[in-house]
């Protein structure tokens, strides 16, 4: 048998319209695209459950959240509920006398939900001619586009949470995190994990079926697993009874481990370095405030001089909002800001950038290229030390959070007969199928929660 390539280009297909196949007439030869109007109630179900099932497996932080399904016309609010411990009962009865009830006292927590999809289209001359099934592959890779991106929801609301343990607590910040040096990094370690879990107990937070649970990136857990007490799932339990996605256990913690778990990702500083040396680049810095109404908008900032045009390729507008750190070699300090604007030009193409803070102490108020240390370094600030990545690891008990189900509305399988558009396809070339959420997360209970930052010997890069 000869093998061939079928190229849809020829069939006028554009890039960004599919096809997929219908019911063919075997007498007639006729096909009748799949459509909400042409599948029965069955077949309706059928790849609507399909869709469902491909999502679910991406939703990994959603599996320990209290769940609560989508009311239907019941405004965009949605209540999860709270309780609080009842409170020790030391005084003893009296004899014969009934005590007084006790009030349950019940805490909501409201969260707005809101509505996420995505599409693919396919052409009527490719819905003639293409073999395979393609609403049955659309739907999959719909349902796994669904999945990760409500999952993705749910995630950056968990780290949002105000808990935050930097490594074994040994720095203040996520700019002081260390990765990939020769030692004194800050990786993910048994002793983060106890931390952690102290944390909770002390919190009473209640476990989820025994144990706590705990989010991981594969890079983290690459530093946790080789622990001797490290246990894997067959050591401890039931298969069947398994999370989606579980490794292992170690310190009362069931691990799930996922991809899509956090990572702080800090773009480069330039086009081909992330970390800048300040001696070779030339920079004054200027520590009194001064008001510039073009690059600052706001009352006072605090100027940032780069000399001779080094930076000219890289200080953009797009600075603007974007996080730096000084390292000042002298006294081995780390001066941390935000940038709130930027100006670019000058006779001798000076740029410079406006920050919300210092970037020295208050008794010095000018640094220029002659004070400048060789070991002086900027890099950017929105992971950790020189840039490097940073790993968010969750560690939670029950009902720490909470989140909207899939089912009941939650999310919908969407198929678009050819011509169902009216006059907007008059010739019956395009049909659609694709997917409509309606989500919500939020944190209920913040000291249920801890949130883990720490560096890894990989590099993740942003998800």
């Amino acid at each position: 048998m000869k093998n061939f390539t079928l190229d849809l280009t020829l069939f006028g297909v554009s890039e960004n319209v599919n096809t997929t196949e219908g019911y063919t007439d075997a007498t007639t030869g006729t096909v009748t695209p799949y459509e909400d109007g042409g599948l029965s109630a069955e077949m309706r179900t059928y790849y609507a459950d399909y869709l469902i099932d491909n999502a679910e497996p991406n939703l990994i932080h959603d599996q320990f959240a209290q769940k609560v399904s989508i009311p239907k016309n019941g405004g965009k609010t949605i209540q999860f509920r709270k309780y609080d411990p009842l409170p020790k009962l030391t005084a003893a009865l009296s004899e014969g006398v009934t005590p007084t009830g006790q009030s349950l006292n019940m805490g909501v927590v409201e969260a707005t939900v809101r509505q996420y999809g995505g599409y693919v289209e396919f052409s009527d001359l490719l819905l003639l001619t293409a073999i395979d099934n393609n609403l049955v592959m659309a739907t999959k890779l719909l349902g796994s586009q669904a999945g990760r991106t409500l999952d993705t929801i749910t995630r950056e609301v968990l780290c949002g949470g105000t808990n935050v343990q930097y490594g074994e607590n040994a720095v203040s910040a996520r700019h002081l995190l260390v990765g990939g040096e020769a030692t004194g990094n800050h990786y993910m370690t048994v002793d983060c994990i106890k931390r952690a879990v102290r944390f909770l107990k002390n919190q009473n937070a209640e476990k989820i079926n025994g144990a706590y649970a705990c989010i991981i990136h594969p890079d983290c857990a690459y530093d946790l697993t080789n622990d001797p007490n490290w246990k894997y799932p067959h050591q401890y339990a039931d298969p069947r009874d398994l999370y989606e996605g579980e490794i292992g256990m170690l310190e009362g913690v069931r691990f799930v481990e996922s991809t899509e778990a956090k990572v702080f990702h800090a773009p480069d500083l330039a086009s081909d370095a992330r970390v800048l040396h300040c001696l070779e680049e030339s920079m004054t810095i200027l520590n009194t405030p001064g008001q510039v109404s073009e690059g600052c908008g706001i009352g006072s900032c605090y100027r940032l001089m780069l000399h001779n045009g080094l930076f000219g390729h890289v200080v953009e507008k797009d600075m603007v909002g974007r996080s730096i750190v000084y390292y000042d070699a002298s006294n081995g300090s780390y001066q941390y800001a935000k940038v709130v604007g930027v100006t670019i030009g000058g006779e001798e193409e000076e740029h410079h950038l406006y920050l919300d803070r210092p970037l020295m102490d208050a008794a010095s108020n000018y640094k220029e290229y002659a004070h400048i240390a060789e070991e002086d370094l900027l890099y950017p600030g929105e992971a950790g030390m020189h840039g490097r990545d940073v790993y968010a690891t969750l560690v939670f008990g029950d009902n720490a959070y909470g989140t909207t189900e899939l089912v009941g509305g939650g999310l919908q399988h969407i198929v678009k007969q050819l011509g169902s558009a009216g006059t907007a396809d008059p010739l019956n070339q395009r049909a659609t199928v694709g997917w409509k959420a309606t989500k919500t997360a939020a944190r209920l209970v913040e000291a249920f929660m801890v949130r883990i930052e720490t560096a890894s010997t990989f590099e993740g890069g942003a998800n």
